[in-house]
Formats: structure tokens, sequence, C-alpha cells
């Protein structure tokens, strides 16, 4: 027998205040005391205003650590009535935990108030790394394992992006007599990611009162099998070889900066809307009989408004066109936090729309580690309907 299963309770946690484009830069650091060449380029096209760092603006010291972020998030839907004695299933996705074992989801276990002992899992990856949290929590409640499920999602992608981290990598190439800059693929993601948490309440009830969503599935597909990797850390890639960081001694390491999130925009560009949207949606299309115009809303996790036109043009390639009009992110004010954008994208856009019992919610997010996707179908239910 299998249960439906409710997104009951939704809670997010940005760190500190808003750090505008002007701002940043102060805030990461200068890599080289020389300001980034790209830094402007990069974002007029991905539009993004402001986004929120764990870090001190005044002194740049650290606030928070990924797992903080990850337990303030849950302490959020603790304060909207969430009894943590109920917990029994506790899901946690990241794309870059603060130690590499044990895992991220013991680590924020040990940190949440009157936590019980609970069934945990910790999910890796890249951006469905969140989606694959609450996919883990939505099975446990679905076969009737679990009563109460939380999946939570965070980042804290300043810790590795602040500029002392590049620092023995700009000094080899000042004895190289090359100037004191990172390379495009490091330097472009400075811009692009910043920090947040976003965790969920599942269980089998809908809310008694007011709303919440039935999930009706979500499904998550890989194409690693036809695809190269794009987005890593950890690690380099020469001559078409991908090398460990425990392959590499130290002082590599450290020169070449292997512990920092890279991305190959140009295989990113060229091949994102085509595996994560088209192959992947028309997939569920046929599962499901989906149809466009049974979408009341849109929910898209891109990483960039460079993107927001190409998505549409995907969607068009398979006659599966969406109106912008239905399309909500905030991508523009909160900024790109990975693995927790989807949860920081529904959690406002659950406060602010005028939802009615019958909505559907369709929730997208690619990833580009090795091109992955996700889509998940909500219904917005009222009361015991």
């Amino acid at each position: 027998m299998l249960f439906e299963v409710y997104l009951n309770r939704i809670s997010t946690f940005l760190p500190n205040n808003p750090v505008s484009n002007d701002e940043m830069e102060g805030v990461l650091g200068m890599v080289g005391d020389v300001p980034s060449r790209v830094r402007k380029m990069i974002l007029r096209s991905n539009g993004i205003q402001h986004r929120y760092y764990a870090i001190n603006p005044d002194n740049r010291q650290a606030t928070h650590t990924s797992t903080e972020l990850a337990v303030e998030a849950i302490k959020g839907l603790i304060a909207q009535g969430l009894d943590p004695q109920q917990i029994d299933f506790l899901a946690c996705g990241t794309s870059y935990p603060d130690q590499i074992l044990p895992g991220q989801g013991v680590m924020v276990q040990g940190l949440i108030p009157n936590a019980p002992s609970c069934e945990v899992i910790s999910v890796a990856g890249v951006c469905v790394a969140g989606m694959g949290a609450m996919k883990q929590a939505f099975n446990a409640i679905r076969t009737g394992e679990h009563q109460t499920a939380v999946a939570v999602a965070s980042e804290c992608a300043s810790a590795i992006m602040r500029s002392e981290n590049f620092r023995s990598e700009v000094a080899q190439k000042q004895l190289d007599n090359a100037k004191p800059e990172i390379a495009f693929e490091k330097d472009f993601l400075r811009w692009m990611l910043s920090d947040g948490a976003g965790a969920v309440q599942l269980s089998n009830r809908p809310n008694a009162t007011g709303f919440s969503f039935k999930i009706h599935w979500i499904e998550l597909i890989s194409y690693a099998n036809e695809m190269p990797v794009c987005m890593y850390a950890g690690a380099e890639i020469e001559d078409g070889q991908f090398i460990s960081w425990k392959a590499m001694p130290s002082e590599k390491r450290e020169q070449r900066s292997a512990m920092a999130i890279k991305q190959d925009v140009k295989l990113l560009n060229e091949n994102i809307v085509r595996y994560t949207v088209e192959k992947a949606l028309q997939r569920l299309v046929q599962k499901y009989d989906l149809k466009p115009q049974e979408i009341d809303y849109f929910l898209p996790h891109y990483s960039s408004e460079f993107f927001r036109d190409k998505l549409l043009s995907g969607l068009e390639n398979i006659d599966f066109v969406i109106p912008q009009s239905k399309w909500f992110t905030n991508l523009r004010e909160k900024g790109n936090t990975g693995s927790a954008s989807i949860y920081i994208i529904l959690d406002e856009f659950s406060r602010t729309f005028p939802l009615q019992t019958g909505q559907k919610v369709l929730c997208y997010v690619p990833e580009s580690g090795r091109f992955s996707s996700c889509f998940m179908l909500l219904e917005v239910v009222n009361g015991q309907s």
C-alpha cells in the first residue's frame, strides 16, 4: 500500500544582510589584490542583483557553516509548529558539505534542538542534491515506513570562494610572471553562487487548516552515461582525464586550487537545456500524460537570467509551452543557492501567490555536474480536501 504525501511546512534561512553587486567583491575579497576582469560581465548576464553570504562584511569572518544554515532552516519549521520529537526521517542535501565525513545529515541532526534518534540520509551532488533529499523523504512517507519526514538543503559556497583560498595559485602565477588572476572556470562561479538553506516537512496528511501541497511525483534522471563532467570540485581535468584531489600531491592541490568549484561554461551553454529540459521532460510527458495547459505555475531553478529565454525555447521544442506569465523565480533578489534554490523559491511562492485548491505547480531543477534533471509536480490542497 502506498500513501499520499503532503508538503506541510516550508522554511528558509538566508544569512546576514543582502549583498549588492557593488559590495560582493569586498565581502569575498579580491584575488591577488586585483579586481576581477570578468565580474561585471558575469553579473550583467546572470541578472542577480542581491545575494547572501555567511560572512561578516566588517571583518570577513565566517558567520555560519553549511550545517548551521541547514539547522536554522529546520528551526524555522519548528517555529511554525513542528515538534522535533516527531521527526522520523531526516534527509540532507548539499553540493559542498563542511566535511568529507561523516555525512552532512548526521552533522545537521546533531545540532537540531531536542532532536530525536531517527533515520538520517545524506545526499551528495550539485543542484539536484536538494531534490534528491526531498525524494528520499517523499518515499519514506509514501511507503508508510515513516510518518513525519524533514528534507533540507543548504549551501555555503562563500566558504570556498573567498579570495584567501586562491593565494597559492596566485603566488605560483606571479612566480611564472603571469597575471595574478584565477582561471575563468573558477572566477565565473565566484559571481554566480551564494549561501542559503531551505527545509520542508512532509507527512501523509494535509494540514488541517490552510494550504498544503500534495506531491504527485518527484522524478530525477542523470545523463552521466552520455555526458562528461561539467561542474566539479576536489578534482582537475587534464588532457581529458578526471583526476581526484586524492591523486594529487598536496602542493599541486594548493597551486591548482583543486578544491575550488569549477565550471566548463561552453559545455554548460551547449547542453543544459537539451538534456535537462527537452530530453528529461519528454520522458515525463509520456510517462504521466502531462499536458502544459494543466500547469498553473512553473517554478524553475536556473543559474542565470541568460538561460530564461533558452529554457522557453526548450519547452517550445518539445511542444510543452508554459507561458512566462506562469513562471516564478527569485534568482534576482535571493541569488543562486544551488541545491537550496528550489526550497527558497517554493517558500516565497507559497507565501506570496493567491493559491487555490486544485492548482498544479511544476518545479524544475537542472544540474550541470554531469547533467542531471529533476521535475516535481505539486497540487494545492486546502484543509482535508
